[in-house]
C-alpha cells in the first residue's frame, strides 16, 4: 500500500514538473513538445493550403521549356551604357541645331526694329482648357505704368492636354515665352530677343518630329526671357519666382566652373537698407552657383570673419545644403567698426591662390565679389602683388551699395573691377539687385564667346521640373501658418477644451508624428529631370553703343543658353530592369559622386522637396555592411567610389545592407557591382546584382518569337492569353506609342499585341541621332542653299511612331501564354475534398502570380461576375502591379535560399501615423518559384495568396487551444501567444490591436532575450537623406540701428498694430457677448468630446492660468533641415536556429518558448504571463537623429569626399583685353520695371 501511495505522489510531482497545461488551474503549464507540435501543425496546414491555392506545381511546370542564360554583368552594364549614350546623343544633336539656328538668326535680325503692333505668345497670359477653374497664376503685374505705355495684347492660342508632356495643356505648333517677374517684357533688348527668336519654332518642331521622345526644348536669353516649346500656360502657386538664368542648366552652360569669395562690408555705415541690399546681393550671387562651383562668404570690418565659422580658410562646394547654410548665416552678422579692406582683399587673394596652386575647388575661373558702400582708395598695390603678376587669374566684381554715394567711391570701386577683368555695379534699391547681379555671368562667359568654336555640352544634376528649391521653405512656412491659424480658431471656439491636458497631448502626438519618421512613398507629383544645354554666342565682333555719340565697341556677348529636358524615367526605361532581375538595380552617379538615378533616392518629404535632394552622395544610399558608425566610411568604400566617379570600367563584390517596406524592414546580402562610364557625359552607370540568384536568368526558347507564333496560330493574337485580371509593371518600357495616348499601361500593351499579330509587322530599330553638319566661323549666318537643303532633309526625316523592347515583349508573351490557365477558378483546379474544405474555411481569397517579365495575374474566390473596381480587395494587381519590385516578391526570392519550400507571410504595418484597421486587415503569403537546368537556377515567378487576417487568427487559436489532450493552453489567461515574422512584426496576437506592431514594443523584455540569444540580429541602418526640424530663430533686432527712417517705421508699426488690436478687442467682445453661449460648445466636433470632466469647465481659470494658456496656442516655428537619422531593425538569423530555439522554459528566468513555424518565416512565441514583465527600454524601430558635434554641412566639409572636376574649362582669351565694358551706374531707364518694384520694396520695408 505504501509503495502505491509513493508511486502516486512521484507521478503527481513529475506531472507538475512537466509544466503540462490544464484548463481548470491557474498554474497551467505548456511543454516544449506542445509548442513544437503547434508549430509543425500550423506550418504544415498552411503549406498544404498554399499548394492548393497557388497551384505552385503547375506554375513550376509552366516554365519547364524556358532556357537558362548566364548573366554577364560586364556586358550588361556596357550594353545599357551604350543605349543611354545613344539616347543622349539624340538630345545633344537637337540642342546643337537650336544653338546653330539661334546664333544665325541673332546675327541677321537682332538689330532689326520690332514692329509696333508685334505680338507674341506670353506663357503667363495664355488660355487653357480649364481656365474657368480657379488656378493660381502669376501674370505680369498690372501697374499704372501700363497706362503710359500702350502695347499690343498677347496672342491667344488653343491648348490641349498632352500625355507626352505630363498631361499639361500644350500647343505643339509653336513656342511661347516666359518673362520673369523682375524683367519688363517690352524693354528694348528683351523684346528684340523675343522677336528674333520666334524663328526657332521651326527648329523646335523639326527636332520633335525627328525625335518624338524629346521633352521640353528651350532657349533662355541673357536678358531674362525663356522661349520654350511646346507652348503652355505658365502656372506658379503661389508666386512666379522662376528665372531661367538661375537654373542649373543655364548657369553651368553660361560659364566654366568658378571659385568665388564674397566679401561683405559690415562696417558701421552698412546699416538699414544698405545692409538689406547687401544681403540680397549675396543671396542672388549664391543663386547663380552650381554643384561644380566653390564659394565662401566673409564679412569684414576691423577683422575678417567667415559667415559660417566652420568654413574658415576654405571654399565649400556650392551644393544646395551649403548654400542654404551660407544664406542662414547672413542673418547673424552685425554692423560695427571701420572696414579693413586691405585685410579682406589679402585674405581672399591668399585663399584663392592656395586653391589655384593645389588645383583644388573648381580649378578654373576665380573671382572676388566685393559688396560695400564705399572704399577709401583703390588698393592698387594689393592687386599688383596678388593678381597682376600672375596674369590676373582672379576677376574682381564690385557692388557699390547706397543711393547717395561719393564720386570718389564710384571712381575707385569701378577702377577695382575694370583693372581686374571684372564688372562694377551700383545698387540703390532692392528691386534692381537680381538683374544687376546677373551681369557677372555674362562677364565670366566672355572667354567662351570669344573662342566661338567650342560649345561645351553640360548635363545637370537631378532636379524637379519648374519647382524652385526656395519654394520648399515657403511651403513649409505656409503649413505652419495654417496650423497656427487652426490653433487660434480652435482655442477661440472652445478655450477650455483646447487647453485641457488631453487635447494638448493629442496635438503633441500629431506634431511628433509629423516631425518624426514620415512616409516617403507616393511622391509622384514631382517629375525628376536632368537637362542638357549649350551656350549660344553673339557672332558679332562689334556693336554700336551710345556713349558721347555713336561708338563702335568690341563685344563678346552671351546670347543665352539652349537646352532640353530629359526625364529620369526615360533613362530608367533604358536600364532594362528585367535583365537585371529581382533585388538587383542600376543607378547613375555624377562626377561629384552624387546620385542622378537610384531606386533609393527619396527627394520628397510630406510632398515637399527636401533641402538637399540633388546632392545625395552614392555612399549615402549604398549602405555597405561593415558595422561602422554614421559617416565613418571605410577606405575600401571610398576607393570604390573614386573608381566609379573616374568613369573606369570595373566590378567588385561587396557585403551590403538595405531597407524595404518604407524603412520598416532590413536585410543583408552580397552584391556584385559592375560599372562603366557613359562617354561624353559626367555620368557613370552602375549595376548591382545579387551574388547568388543574380548570376542567371531565364529566357524564352528562341523559337518563341511573338510574330512567328501569331502567324503559326493563324493570326491568333497573344492578347487572347490576357483576357482578365492582369497588369504589367507600370514603369517598364514594353512598347511606347508616340502619337497616341492610353489610359493605362495595359491598354497600350494590348494595342501593340494586336499589331504584332498582323502580317507585315517589323520590330522598330532604336532611334539614332542624325548626322549634324556644322558650318564654321561666320558662314553660319548666311542663308546658303546648303542650309536650306539640310532643313529640307530634316523635315523629310521619317518619324518613328513607336518603339518596342523586343526582348521584354517576347518574355511577357511567353509568360502570358504559359500562365493563361491561371485565369481558371480556384475551385475548378481543386482536386480533392480536403482542398475544397481549405478554400471554404478561409472564405474570401486572392491567389496571384507575378513573373520576371513584370506580368501579374490574380484570381479570386469566390469568383464574382461584377466586381466593384473601387474596392481595392478585388484589384490586387492595381495595388501591387510592380511584380519583381514589390516587397513580397523580393522577400519571397530571398526566403528561397533559407527554405525553398517556405512561404513569406506578412501583414500591413500598424503605425501611429497610419494605424491598421484589424477588422479589414489581410495576410499576404508569397513563395518564389525557381527554374533550373541542374547546376543553374533563377527565379521565374512568385506565387501567393491573400486572405482575411481574422481567419488566420482563428486557425491559429484553434490549434494552440489544445496541448497534450488538454484545453485552454493559449486560450488561457496564463499564456500569451504570438506569431511574429522574420523582422519582428506581429502577425497574430490574442490582442487584435497588436497586429502589425513591432514585437519589441509589446514585449521588450522577450525581444531583448531573443536578440541576446541571436535569434534576431540587429541591422543598423542610417538614413542619410533624412530631414529634421530645427527651431526657427527670430531676426535679431540688435542688428538694426535706429536711424530716423527706422524710428518712423517703428512708430507706424506700433500705431497700426494698436489700432488692429483695439478693433479686434471690441468686435470680438461684442460678438462673444451677443452670439456665443455655453450651449454652442456642442457645435464643435472633436475626437475627445467625452472628456467633459475637465475641472476648468466648472470653475473659470485665474488670470495667471489664462496667461499660461495663451502660450499653449503658439506653435514652435521650425525649419526643415537636412540631417542623419539612424534606426535599428531586426532580421531572423537562421544559422543554428534550432539550437537557439529548443531551450526549456526556466520559470521566470526564461518565461517563454520560441519555435519556427514550419514552411514559413514566422516564429511562434509563447509567453508565461504569470511572470512579471522585466523593466527595460522599449524597443523601437523608429529613426532617431544622429547627433554630431558639428552641423551636417560642417561635418561634410571637414571630411570631404573625392570628386572629379569637369573636363571643360575656358577661363581666359587674349582678345578679352580689347573689351572696355566693365560696368555702369544704376540706370533706371534701361529697365522701367524697377519703378513699381521699388515701390513694393519700400512698402515692404515700412
Amino acid at each position: 500500500m505504501c509503495k502505491l501511495v509513493g508511486t502516486f505522489v512521484l507521478l503527481l510531482l513529475l506531472s507538475l514538473d512537466s509544466r503540462d497545461c490544464s484548463a481548470s488551474s491557474q498554474d497551467d503549464k505548456i511543454t516544449l513538445n506542445s509548442v513544437q507540435h503547434w508549430a509543425v501543425k500550423l506550418g504544415s496546414e498552411l503549406s498544404s493550403f498554399g499548394e492548393v491555392i497557388t497551384r505552385k506545381k503547375r506554375v513550376q511546370e509552366s516554365f519547364k521549356s524556358a532556357q537558362m542564360e548566364s548573366r554577364d554583368g560586364e556586358k550588361l552594364v556596357q550594353s545599357m551604357a551604350d543605349d543611354i549614350r545613344a539616347m543622349m546623343e539624340l538630345k545633344v544633336s537637337a540642342v546643337k541645331r537650336i544653338v546653330e539656328a539661334a546664333e544665325n538668326m541673332a546675327f541677321d535680325k537682332q538689330s532689326e526694329p520690332v514692329p509696333e503692333d508685334y505680338q507674341f505668345y506670353n506663357s503667363k497670359e495664355m488660355d487653357e482648357p480649364y481656365d474657368e477653374v480657379s488656378i493660381t497664376t502669376t501674370a505680369e503685374p498690372d501697374f499704372n505704368l501700363e497706362n503710359w505705355i500702350v502695347r499690343p495684347p498677347t496672342k491667344s492660342a488653343h491648348l490641349q492636354l498632352n500625355a507626352h508632356f505630363y498631361n499639361i495643356p500644350v500647343n505643339t505648333n509653336f513656342s511661347s515665352v516666359h518673362v520673369p517677374t523682375n524683367v519688363y517684357a517690352w524693354a528694348d533688348d528683351v523684346i528684340k530677343g523675343i522677336h528674333w527668336s520666334e524663328g526657332l519654332d521651326t527648329h523646335f518642331i523639326n527636332n520633335y518630329q525627328s525625335d518624338p521622345t524629346l521633352s521640353w526644348q528651350y532657349f533662355g536669353s541673357s536678358t531674362g526671357f525663356m522661349r520654350h516649346y511646346p507652348a503652355m500656360k505658365w502656372r506658379a502657386d503661389p508666386v512666379d519666382i522662376y528665372d531661367c538664368r538661375t537654373r542649373a542648366w543655364y548657369m553651368e552652360a553660361a560659364a566654366s566652373p568658378k571659385d568665388v569669395v564674397i566679401l561683405v562690408d559690415r562696417s558701421g555705415s552698412m546699416t538699414g537698407q544698405r545692409r538689406d541690399i547687401a544681403k540680397h546681393v549675396v543671396t542672388n550671387i549664391l543663386d547663380t552657383l552650381g554643384n561644380n562651383d566653390f564659394v565662401n562668404v566673409m564679412t569684414f570690418a576691423d577683422t575678417v570673419e567667415e559667415i559660417v565659422p566652420c568654413f574658415e580658410d576654405s571654399l565649400v562646394q556650392a551644393t544646395m545644403g551649403n548654400l542654404r547654410e551660407l544664406k542662414l548665416g547672413l542673418d547673424n552678422f552685425e554692423t560695427m567698426e571701420i572696414a579693413n579692406f586691405s585685410a579682406a582683399l589679402t585674405r581672399a587673394f591668399e585663399l584663392l591662390e592656395i586653391y589655384r596652386n593645389n588645383s583644388g575647388g573648381a580649378n578654373c575661373n576665380q573671382a572676388i565679389m566685393l559688396v560695400t558702400d564705399g572704399v577709401p582708395y583703390n588698393y592698387k598695390e594689393l592687386f599688383e602683388k596678388y593678381n597682376w603678376k600672375y596674369d590676373t587669374p582672379v576677376r574682381v566684381f564690385t557692388y557699390l551699395i547706397g543711393r547717395e554715394v561719393k564720386v570718389a567711391d564710384v571712381r575707385e570701386v569701378k577702377w577695382m573691377a575694370c583693372a581686374n577683368r571684372g564688372f562694377y555695379v551700383h545698387l540703390s534699391t532692392l528691386a534692381e539687385v537680381r538683374e544687376r547681379v546677373l551681369e557677372h555671368v555674362n562677364v565670366l562667359a566672355r572667354p567662351l564667346v570669344l573662342q566661338r568654336e567650342t560649345h561645351p555640352v553640360v548635363w545637370t544634376p537631378v532636379y524637379a521640373n519648374v519647382t524652385d528649391p526656395k519654394v520648399a521653405d515657403y511651403l513649409w512656412e505656409q503649413r505652419e501658418r495654417a496650423e497656427q491659424k487652426e490653433r487660434f480658431m480652435s482655442q477661440r471656439r472652445d478655450k477650455t477644451h483646447f487647453n485641457s491636458e488631453t487635447e494638448q497631448n493629442r496635438r503633441w502626438k500629431i506634431t511628433q508624428m509629423k516631425q518624426g519618421q514620415y512616409s516617403e512613398l507616393g511622391n509622384s507629383q514631382y517629375q525628376l529631370m536632368t537637362s542638357v544645354s549649350m551656350p549660344v554666342y553673339d557672332l558679332r565682333h562689334n556693336e554700336s553703343v551710345e556713349e558721347n555719340g555713336q561708338k563702335e565697341m568690341r563685344i563678346a556677348r552671351l546670347l543665352g543658353v539652349a537646352g532640353t529636358d530629359v526625364a529620369l524615367s526615360e533613362i530608367q526605361a533604358l536600364m532594362t530592369p528585367y535583365k537585371i532581375g529581382v533585388n538587383g538595380y542600376a543607378f547613375i552617379v555624377t562626377n561629384n559622386g552624387y546620385i542622378l538615378i537610384h531606386p533609393d533616392l527619396r527627394p520628397v518629404y510630406q510632398q515637399i522637396l527636401k533641402p538637399s535632394y540633388n546632392s545625395v552622395d552614392m555612399i549615402e544610399v549604398e549602405l555597405f555592411d561593415d558595422d561602422r558608425g554614421p559617416r565613418n566610411f571605410s577606405k575600401e568604400l571610398t576607393a570604390l567610389r573614386q573608381e566609379i566617379i573616374d568613369q573606369r570600367t570595373g566590378n567588385k563584390i561587396m557585403n551590403v545592407k538595405y531597407h524595404m517596406d518604407d524603412m520598416k524592414r532590413a536585410s543583408r546580402a552580397k552584391k556584385h557591382y559592375f560599372w562603366t562610364g557613359i562617354s561624353e557625359s559626367p555620368f557613370t552607370l552602375v549595376v548591382a546584382i545579387p551574388e547568388n540568384y543574380g548570376r542567371h536568368r531565364i529566357t524564352p526558347p528562341p523559337n518563341d518569337d511573338i510574330h512567328r507564333l501569331s502567324l503559326t496560330f493563324k493570326n491568333i493574337s497573344a492578347q487572347q492569353f490576357l483576357s482578365d485580371k492582369w497588369s504589367v509593371h507600370p514603369d517598364w518600357l514594353y512598347c511606347r506609342h508616340y502619337e497616341r495616348s492610353f489610359s493605362s499601361p495595359e491598354e497600350e500593351l494590348s494595342y501593340f499585341l494586336e499589331r504584332v499579330a498582323r502580317p507585315g509587322w517589323r520590330w522598330p530599330a532604336k532611334p539614332r541621332p542624325p548626322e549634324h553638319h556644322k558650318n564654321k566661323g561666320h558662314e553660319r549666318h548666311n542663308g546658303t542653299s546648303d542650309g536650306r537643303e539640310r532643313t529640307k532633309a530634316s523635315n523629310s526625316t521619317p518619324r518613328n511612331e513607336y518603339y518596342c523592347d523586343h526582348g521584354l515583349m517576347q518574355a511577357l508573351v511567353y509568360d502570358a501564354i504559359n500562365t493563361a490557365w491561371f485565369n481558371k477558378s480556384i475551385t475548378e483546379s481543386a482536386s480533392n475534398e480536403t482542398a475544397l474544405k481549405f478554400i471554404e474555411r478561409f472564405g474570401y481569397i486572392v491567389a496571384f502570380i507575378a513573373t520576371h517579365s513584370g506580368l501579374t495575374r490574380w484570381q479570386t474566390h469566390p469568383p464574382r461576375e461584377q466586381e466593384n473596381s473601387s474596392d481595392s480587395r478585388f484589384e490586387f494587381g492595381k495595388q501591387w502591379p510592380r511584380a519583381i519590385d514589390e516587397v513580397w516578391y523580393r522577400r519571397a526570392v530571398e526566403q528561397h535560399y533559407v527554405d525553398p519550400l517556405s512561404y513569406v507571410y506578412s501583414v500591413e504595418m500598424n503605425t501611429e501615423k497610419v494605424p491598421l484597421n484589424v477588422s479589414t486587415a489581410v495576410v499576404t503569403a508569397a513563395h518564389a518559384v525557381f527554374h533550373g537546368d541542374g547546376h543553374r537556377k533563377a527565379p521565374a515567378a512568385v506565387v501567393g495568396y491573400q486572405f482575411q487576417h481574422d481567419r488566420l487568427a482563428e486557425w491559429f487559436f484553434n490549434i494552440t487551444a489544445t496541448c497534450d489532450n488538454n484545453k485552454g493552453c493559449c486560450a488561457s489567461n496564463a499564456w500569451d501567444c504570438f506569431l511574429v515574422d522574420s523582422n519582428g512584426w506581429i502577425i497574430v496576437s490574442e490582442d487584435g490591436n497588436h497586429t502589425g506592431l513591432f514585437f519589441g514594443k509589446i514585449r521588450p523584455d522577450i525581444m531583448t532575450r531573443l536578440v541576446e540569444d541571436e535569434v534576431y540580429k540587429t541591422i543598423h541602418i542610417v538614413d542619410y537623406q533624412a530631414v529634421c526640424f530645427r527651431e526657427k530663430k527670430t531676426t535679431n533686432p540688435a542688428a538694426t540701428l535706429l536711424t530716423p527712417l527706422e524710428n518712423v517705421r517703428l512708430v507706424l508699426a506700433w500705431f497700426l498694430a494698436t489700432s488692429v488690436w483695439l478693433y479686434n478687442t471690441i468686435t470680438v467682445g461684442l460678438a462673444q457677448g451677443s452670439v456665443y453661449t455655453f450651449d454652442d460648445v456642442a457645435y464643435q466636433n472633436y475626437e475627445n468630446d467625452e472628456d467633459t470632466d475637465d475641472p476648468f469647465l466648472t470653475k473659470p481659470p485665474t488670470a495667471r492660468v489664462e496667461r499660461d494658456f495663451e502660450k499653449l496656442v503658439l506653435i514652435n516655428r521650425t525649419r526643415p533641415t537636412p540631417c542623419d537619422r539612424e534606426m535599428y531593425l531586426y532580421q531572423l538569423d537562421y544559422s543554428n536556429l534550432n539550437e537557439k530555439l529548443n531551450k526549456p522554459l526556466k520559470e521566470c528566468e526564461r518565461p517563454f518558448y520560441v519555435q519556427l513555424v514550419n514552411f514559413t518565416n514566422m516564429l511562434l512565441v509563447v509567453v508565461d504571463t504569470n511572470c512579471p514583465k522585466e523593466e527595460g527600454s522599449v524597443f523601437s524601430v523608429e529613426p532617431t537623429e544622429v547627433l554630431y558635434n558639428e552641423t551636417l554641412p560642417c561635418l561634410k566639409h571637414i571630411h570631404p569626399l573625392y570628386r572629379k572636376q569637369p573636363v571643360s574649362c575656358i577661363r581666359s582669351h587674349p582678345e578679352e583685353s580689347n573689351i572696355d565694358m566693365c560696368g555702369r551706374a544704376s540706370i533706371p531707364g534701361r529697365n522701367m520695371f524697377w519703378i513699381p518694384l521699388a515701390v513694393v520694396s519700400i512698402y515692404t520695408y515700412l
